[in-house]
């Protein structure tokens, strides 16, 4: 299939309109923008005036600075001016343009790009953009600087100078504790870099800890609160850098308090090689309307006894960097559960006390530019977030600095979650959600809930034993991608969405719910096709597509907006089928898919949920293409996804047939 018309599943519909119904057919572009790059993609947008009916199309081509050949990328997505609207939350139109990523390039590498727009009704501008861009490296330390060692209050070895005693008395002039913890000025600048020596750094979060009390084991100049506040500035190639010496393990215990770091007042400090454990929250680097922090790396780090790992929702948040990190939270790895009041959870003796809250999220934070990557999260609430937030700031003349758009959220590895696994909540474009694992969570493995605008692109994720299934799409989302991935669970929604499209995925029911595919959209170019579904045994209707009327482009039912409603309410036309065939017939969706089974896997079957609480081991499902599927060779290319696919077309699901499976978690 041309990926140039990936967008066209319901063209026969969109084709069919009058011209005269369309005000400005030709395109006129606009400025081109670039996102926030990350470690491994780049991200587009380019808006448009005219292109009313819909026919003009965005490729994108890219080579590394200094190659012959050009490669070609996924074709960017047009948005326009579609519309959400959550009761309470926001109102929005979204914008007229195209916008779209390139995926898995180099790191810290310069790349040319060339986007070529067309349009059969005439472009007036420039329609071919060639530009110069590069991706960034991965954060660490400065060469050069300064280098602090610190050793636990009342070490009494030997020491490397300069040697300070706790993380504060380095970090600044001084370490006193209780109400002089503010007095003294900063020590480190960027490029410094402290080396933490083994032990235990404890600063008792209930003590008032003045160094008149030394006889305590505490890592004094803490306030009363127990957390360390750390305000200074480095720069993107000269962090202020806190790593672990080498010479044992080091752990910064919280002793039950409420935060352990407070970075919201920093840049770009880096952390490596720590262990972190008994505290609410474990960085806080930024608050909605308040402040934040920039520039926060994490890696190779452990978390346990945590209610949360990083947190902040501060629209300025920029080139977060937590990779190699294993986060553990504090909910039992015993049992699935969830904290929601439905069925079969709420019926159950122990739901009360069960479904209590012990830990929230691993991670949310807001922004651009972020990098969540190689993680092991386990017994959270929800795994690794892009907070809810709500509109963006300003909407829709948000300043570029306080955009979410350009993140990445990849080879991580999820397990025994009471929510979600991962969530693009609140994006706005180009968010990467590629190559997960997720496995053991309970309410929609992986979240829009919503994206304004998009692409925001799930590629190449495994779920299974979600309860709820694969997805949770809330909040009137637009603009979402699932390319290639292997869905154990039924495709459903809680709200219609818009500009919504599948390709390549594997869906196979798992008897929670009657249909194994049902999509509501406003729009009717919302497409699926090339996919692989299981409809569930004895099912009267296993498909449905809900949208306005197909004599319509689309319709967001403006009188509910009037009214206050939200989409529950949306009157789209329903239309279930009980068969593949009879769906696609009539809807036009989906016409290359086909049935499978769970005999397309290696060693996987239906999860059984005859105790929604059981955790199924990792380790005892593969869900990779055995050999003589018929989920091979059943795919579509899909440039910048599929590339280098063996046979004679891309296989369905996550798992390409003899290519090794991805690394999932730490490295």
């Amino acid at each position: 299939m041309n990926m140039r018309n990936i967008l066209a599943g319901a063209a026969f519909l969109v084709a069919a309109l009058p011209a005269s119904s369309w005000a400005a057919n030709a395109t006129v572009p606009g400025r081109l923008i670039v996102d926030p790059p990350t470690l491994i993609s780049l991200g587009f947008a380019w808006p448009i005036e005219g292109d009313d009916n819909r026919n003009a199309s965005v490729k994108i081509e890219y080579r590394a600075t200094g190659e012959a050949p050009w490669r070609t990328g996924l074709d960017l997505l047009r948005t326009q001016r579609e519309e959400m609207f959550l009761r309470y939350a926001y109102n929005v139109t979204l914008p007229n343009q195209f916008a779209g990523s390139l995926f898995d390039l180099s790191e810290d590498t310069e790349y040319e790009v060339r986007l070529t727009l067309t349009d059969p009704d005439g472009v007036s501008g420039a329609a071919v953009q060639t530009l110069k861009t590069r991706t960034r490296p991965e954060p660490k330390p400065a060469t050069g600087g300064r280098v602090f060692h610190v050793y636990p209050p009342g070490y009494k070895g030997p020491t490397e100078q300069p040697a300070f005693f706790g993380l504060l008395q380095a970090y600044y002039q001084g370490s006193l504790g209780g109400d002089w913890s503010r007095a003294s000025p900063p020590r480190v600048q960027a490029g410094d870099v402290i080396k933490v020596h083994a032990g235990v750094y404890r600063s008792r979060h209930d003590h008032y800890s003045h160094e008149i009390n030394s006889g305590f084991t505490t890592c004094c100049g803490t306030p009363w609160d127990g957390t360390y506040y750390l305000t200074q500035k480095g720069t993107a190639d000269k962090p202020i850098a806190i790593v672990a010496a080498g010479d044992g393990e080091v752990i910064f215990d919280g002793d039950g308090n409420t935060v352990l770091f407070n970075v919201m007042g920093s840049q770009y400090h880096y952390f490596e090689g720590l262990s972190f454990r008994n505290t609410g929250t474990v960085f806080e680097a930024g608050m909605k309307d308040i402040a934040g922090s920039t520039g926060l790396t994490v890696k190779r780090s452990k978390f346990s006894d945590i209610g949360t790992a990083v947190h902040s929702d501060w629209s300025g948040s920029r080139y977060f960097t937590l990779i190699d990190n294993d986060m553990l939270g504090r909910e039992s790895l015993d049992y699935v559960f969830t904290w929601y009041g439905i069925a079969p959870w709420v019926n159950r003796l122990d739901f009360a006390e069960r479904g209590k809250l012990k830990s929230f999220y691993a991670v949310s934070i807001y922004g651009g530019g972020h990098v969540l990557a190689y993680n092991r999260v386990r017994g959270f609430h929800d795994a690794l977030d892009h907070a809810t937030y709500g509109a963006p700031d300003g909407w829709p003349d948000t300043p570029a600095d306080r955009l979410p758009a350009g993140i990445d959220i990849y080879n991580n590895d999820v397990n025994v979650m009471h929510d979600n696994c991962f969530e693009t909540d609140g994006s706005v474009r180009n968010v990467r959600v590629m190559r997960n694992r997720c496995f053991n969570a309970v309410l929609g493995a992986m979240s829009p809930q919503p994206v304004f605008g998009g692409p925001v692109y799930f590629i190449r994720n495994v779920v299974y034993n979600a309860w709820w299934g694969p997805v949770k799409i809330h909040g009137e989302p637009s603009g979402i991608y699932y390319l290639n991935n292997t869905y154990v669970g039924e495709f459903r929604q809680i709200m219609a969405a818009s500009n919504m499209h599948l390709r390549n995925n594997l869906i196979l029911g798992q008897g929670t719910q009657q249909r194994v595919f049902s999509l509501d959209t406003y729009t009717n170019y919302s497409s699926s096709d090339y996919n692989g579904f299981r409809p569930n045994p004895g099912s009267a209707q296993s498909f449905a597509w809900n949208s306005p009327p197909f004599s319509e482009v689309r319709n967001f039912y403006p009188e509910r907006r009037a009214e206050g409603l939200t989409g529950q309410t949306a009157p789209l036309v329903q239309r279930a089928f009980a068969t593949l065939t009879e769906y696609s017939k009539a809807t036009g969706q989906d016409a290359h898919s086909r049935l499978v089974d769970y005999d397309v896997f290696v060693n996987a079957k239906a999860p059984d949920f005859s105790d929604p609480t059981h955790v199924v081991a990792v380790d005892s499902v593969d869900l990779q293409l055995r050999k003589g599927a018929v989920a091979i060779d059943a795919g579509t290319v899909l440039p910048n996804i599929t590339d280098g696919f063996l046979g004679r077309a891309p296989d369905l699901g996550a798992y390409e047939f003899g290519v090794p499976p991805p690394h999932y978690g730490p490295r």
